[in-house]
């Protein structure tokens, strides 16, 4: 077994961490952190349990202590599930001994960390060894993309691997769970929708084109198609949908680009990783789908849903869908522990 910590273990996406990698094959939660006010106590005592799931029994007792790397011990792997702000500080620190699997926005586009989708860009983890050699860490810190990033990215590899793209435009509807438990006011959401969200438009634009990019000499050369983002909130437990926009340089055939998605693997499906779904991309025929409520939760929340796929007669060589995401599976925890099992097996 790999002994793991999770960084802000009593949040929401602390505690998907923890919700995933109850009964985790390889990996073993032996330490858990979280601010001054919860260190010392109980997990369950410092902690309120959003989830619909039942707090695993294992961690109840577990003593949580400062995010601090001298406030732990024997753990191989931390999971990140800290702000932004604090992980800008703490997660360096901890890299400098451990290998950091980090959910946090805060170092993901330093040009020696590596930003991955195991599914999509696995080559990147080259740049470990240089961000080791260049910071003289003894660990390192990967992390993965925006959770809408995430959902997007994956639909879009298969089509940008076969297809020449010229422009996409999404429009995103973000679950509120996406923001943190306390992140959007009731009075806010409910009978309403927040047509913005900060940073959101400049995250799903600038990673997803660094995601489908090249790796050269140690240097990430971006895709250069265009990206165009709408960002918006909306009364949503769970599941982030998107409508997609793709422009492309030549004549489309649907069922083309539909093969492409439906048949799309990585490498971690190659490597039957634990947390890796057989068909990252699944498409339906329905023409009521997806939806969050229904398709969130496909695969274990790790597969994204893609429906309503057809032509957009408004521009030339033009197609649209829709697709959902589980915003705090695949496009959070999940996506961290997908990394670590990555990492684990072929590092």
């Amino acid at each position: 077994m790999v002994n793991v910590g999770i960084l802000g273990a009593t949040g929401m996406v602390g505690q998907r961490f923890i919700e995933l990698l109850d009964k985790h094959p390889t990996f073993d939660i032996t330490a858990l952190t979280a601010s001054a006010r919860s260190a010392g106590k109980r997990y369950e005592d410092a902690t309120t349990w959003f989830l619909d799931t039942k707090m695993p029994e294992f961690v109840k007792d577990i003593e949580v202590v400062d995010t601090d790397p001298g406030k732990i011990s024997d753990v191989d792997i931390v999971f990140s599930a800290l702000p932004p702000g604090i992980a800008a500080k703490v997660e360096p620190e901890f890299a400098q001994t451990y290998i950091v699997a980090s959910n946090a926005s805060a170092m993901r586009m330093e040009d020696d960390v590596p930003l991955v989708i195991p599914e999509v860009n696995p080559e990147y983890l080259d740049l470990i060894e240089i961000q080791q050699k260049n910071r003289g860490w003894d660990g390192f810190v990967v992390t993965n993309p925006n959770c809408s990033t995430i959902a997007l990215t994956l639909t879009l590899k298969p089509i940008y691997d076969q297809f020449d793209i010229k422009r996409v435009y999404v429009s995103t509807m973000q679950a509120v769970s996406g923001a943190g438990y306390d992140g959007v006011p009731s009075m806010a959401i409910v009978d309403n929708l927040v047509p913005f969200i900060p940073d959101e438009e400049d995250k799903l634009e600038i990673e997803t084109l660094h995601l489908l990019g090249d790796l050269e000499d140690g240097v990430v050369n971006p895709a250069s198609f265009g990206v165009s983002a709408s960002c918006h909130r909306v009364a949503v437990l769970d599941g982030h949908t998107e409508a997609v926009f793709i422009e492309m340089e030549d004549d489309i055939n649907l069922e083309e680009i539909k093969t492409s998605m439906t048949e799309f693997r990585g490498l971690p499906q190659k490597l039957d990783l634990h947390s890796a779904p057989q068909k990252p991309v699944l498409v339906t025929n329905e023409e009521n789908r997806p939806q969050p409520r229904m398709d969130r939760n496909a695969s274990d929340g790790m597969s994204v849903v893609v429906g309503r796929l057809r032509e957009d007669f408004a521009f030339e060589n033009s197609f649209r869908y829709v697709l959902v995401g589980h915003n705090t599976i695949r496009g959070a925890a999940g996506a961290s522990i997908l990394n670590a099992e990555l990492i684990n097996e072929i590092l």
